[in-house]
C-alpha cells in the first residue's frame, strides 16, 4: 500500500525542546489546576503527574474525573505569545515541501493554537490538515481512538501513514494501527517494538521518508 500522508506530532517534535514554549504551557496547566481545583502548588503537581501517568494528558484525567470547563482550561493554557519562544525556520519550511506527501499535524492542543505555532514556524502553509484535540472529541492521544478518529478524518487507512513523535508512548497505538513511526529524540535508543525509525530533529525525517519511498518502490 503506498503512503499517502505523514503526520507530524506539533510541540516538542516540529520545534527543539530547549525553546521553552512547553515548559510555559505546563506552568499555566499548573497554574488552572491549583486555581480551579483549589489545590496548592505540590498538590497540584502530583494530581498531573497522576493525570499524566493514568490518562496521558491533564485534561485527559480532568475530563474523567473532574467537571470542569474545558473551553477554559483550553483557552488558558494556550494563551502563550508563542512568537516569544519559536521563531522562523526556512530549512525546516525547505524540507516539509520537499517531502512528496501530504502532510497533517496532530496534537493534544488545539488546532488554533496549533495554527499560531506553525505561522511563528513559518510552515504553516506546508500542511493539507491540522487535527488538533477537539476535532478527534476531545480524546487524547495515546489512546488508540484518539488515532483512529485521524485516520477517518484524513480518509486513510493506517498503513498509508507515517507518523512523526518525539514521545514513544505516543507511538504504540499507531504501530498497532500499521502506521510507520518516527521517534524524534536524541535519546539512546532502547529497545521496543513500536518504533520503526529513530531521528534526531524534524529536519531529519525528509532524508528518512525519501528512503521509505525508494524501498515502498522498489
Amino acid at each position: 500500500m503506498q503512503f499517502e500522508y505523514v503526520i507530524f506530532d506539533l510541540d516538542d517534535t516540529l520545534y527543539p525542546r530547549h525553546t521553552g514554549l512547553m515548559q510555559e504551557i505546563a506552568h499555566r496547566i499548573k497554574l488552572w489546576v491549583e486555581k480551579t481545583l483549589g489545590l496548592n502548588e505540590k498538590e497540584a503537581a502530583e494530581l498531573r503527574q497522576a493525570y499524566l501517568h493514568k490518562y496521558g494528558t491533564t485534561l485527559g484525567g480532568l475530563i474523567a474525573e473532574q467537571q470542569v470547563d474545558v473551553d477554559a482550561y483550553l483557552a488558558f493554557v494556550h494563551d502563550i505569545p508563542v512568537e516569544q519562544y519559536i521563531h522562523p525556520n526556512p530549512p525546516l519550511k525547505e524540507s516539509l515541501v520537499a517531502i512528496p506527501l501530504n502532510k497533517a499535524v496532530f496534537t493534544n492542543a488545539t488546532s488554533e493554537y496549533a495554527q499560531r505555532v506553525l505561522r511563528s514556524l513559518g510552515i504553516d502553509n506546508c500542511f493539507q490538515h491540522i487535527v488538533g484535540i477537539r476535532e478527534v472529541g476531545l480524546v487524547n492521544k495515546p489512546y488508540p481512538e484518539a488515532y483512529k478518529r485521524l485516520l477517518r478524518k484524513l480518509r486513510v487507512s493506517g498503513p498509508q501513514c507515517i507518523m512523526v513523535e518525539d514521545r514513544r508512548i505516543n507511538l504504540g497505538p499507531p504501530k498497532q494501527l500499521g502506521m510507520t513511526t518516527i521517534l524524534v529524540s536524541t535519546d539512546t535508543p532502547g529497545p521496543d517494538d513500536f518504533v520503526d525509525h529513530i531521528v534526531p530533529d524534524a529536519l531529519a525525517v525528509r532524508e528518512l521518508v525519501s528512503v521509505l519511498l525508494e524501498v515502498q518502490h522498489s
